[in-house]
């Protein structure tokens, strides 16, 4: 029989490889997107594509978070176990549902509000996870390795990031919405260029703060 630690260790590496792969993906295809030499049409087709590999990373960067709470408490670094863990696999099947939800339903209004219930779990669970994390790596508890509180830590700071990410990516739709109402406009292109260099550099921080989990993760170094 299969030891569950080692299901959810192959679980975390899959959870791992389609985050940053898909943040990856969508970085490429920005390129695209905001080259005003392309057709409106194209650089649909193109954020079309963006969209479908971004839903990869958000269920990735989603199920890290059970997953290495649940792998924690297995480790013995993290002290909610049994019903805990229980009703956190089901919060995160309702949190995916809705992930997918929004997905299915972009460029919709249901869509947009559904992204944005979206948007407040995080703003709910940034400070939670930060505020956890940074207490344990100064008094030592609950979370009792400070290799882990410091992956909590650097992994709230990459769902910041996420969330800027997400708000520039919803601009995308917005700004064509305007491009294809109004026809060419220096001034939206202008906008989008610069929103698009921001966030390049975003995603740059982005993979190193997903590389330093990983290390940290898989080194546990101190």
């Amino acid at each position: 029989m299969i030891a569950s630690h080692l299901v959810l260790k192959w679980l975390h590496i899959v959870a791992m490889v389609y985050w940053l792969g898909g943040e990856w993906g969508v970085f490429q295809t920005s390129y695209h997107v905001t080259n005003p030499k392309l057709s409106l049409d194209e650089r649909r087709r193109h954020m079309e594509t963006a969209y479908r590999i971004d839903i990869l990373a958000r269920l990735g960067i989603i199920l890290l978070l059970p997953i290495g709470l649940h792998m924690g408490y297995n480790f013995g670094v993290q002290p909610l176990g049994g019903g805990w863990l229980v009703a956190m696999w089901i919060l995160t099947a309702g949190w995916i549902a809705l992930a997918l939800a929004a997905f299915v339903k972009r460029g919709t209004d249901a869509g947009l509000r559904l992204t944005m219930f979206d948007d407040k779990i995080r703003f709910v669970l940034i400070p939670v996870l930060a505020g956890v994390a940074t207490y344990s790596l100064v008094v030592g508890h609950p979370l009792t390795a400070r290799w882990y509180a410091a992956k909590m830590l650097i992994y709230s700071g990459l769902l910041v990031i996420g969330l800027i990410l997400r708000f520039v990516m919803r601009h995308w739709t917005e700004t064509f919405r305007q491009l294809a109402a109004g026809g060419p406009r220096p001034d939206l292109e202008a906008k989008l260029t610069r929103e698009i260099r921001i966030s390049r550099r975003l995603a740059y921080v982005y993979w190193i703060g997903i590389g330093s989990v990983a290390f940290i993760g898989t080194t546990k170094f101190f």
